[in-house]
């Protein structure tokens, strides 16, 4: 018994690091993903077409420069984020099979809806 009482202190005491050093291989794989960016600005979205990759995790940084809140809502993805003014943040993408993904600002419906398009890159 003395064993197993030693073992399983061990493996207590070797809990932290493993999960820092998973936590730190997470944190330094985000840093790796390319990024893209969107801009909300009093109901207009720009760019209003942007080509992202395939099959690869990636981040779109949205910025509202606009005096209202909007709000980044697509249906395909599955994703929405509010933003008031001034605001910025970010959603991650995990991947994309190819093809169109449209987004719109919910909080204005007057706005034309914005598109991802997601193609593989010719090095692939």
């Amino acid at each position: 018994m003395p064993e197993a009482r030693e073992a399983m202190s061990i493996s207590v005491r070797l809990m932290p690091i493993v999960l820092v050093a998973a936590l730190s291989a997470t944190v330094a794989r985000a840093d790796d993903d390319p990024v893209f960016f969107i801009e909300f600005a009093n109901g207009a979205i720009m760019p209003p077409v942007l080509e992202v990759p395939t099959d690869t995790r990636f981040k779109m940084e949205l910025r509202n420069s606009g005096s209202d809140p909007v709000e980044f809502e697509s249906i395909e993805l599955r994703k929405e984020k509010v933003l008031g003014p001034g605001g910025t943040s970010f959603i991650v993408i995990r991947r994309l099979d190819p093809g169109d993904y449209h987004f719109f600002d919910d909080f204005h419906p007057g706005t034309a809806p914005a598109t991802l398009v997601a193609r593989e890159r010719a090095d692939q």
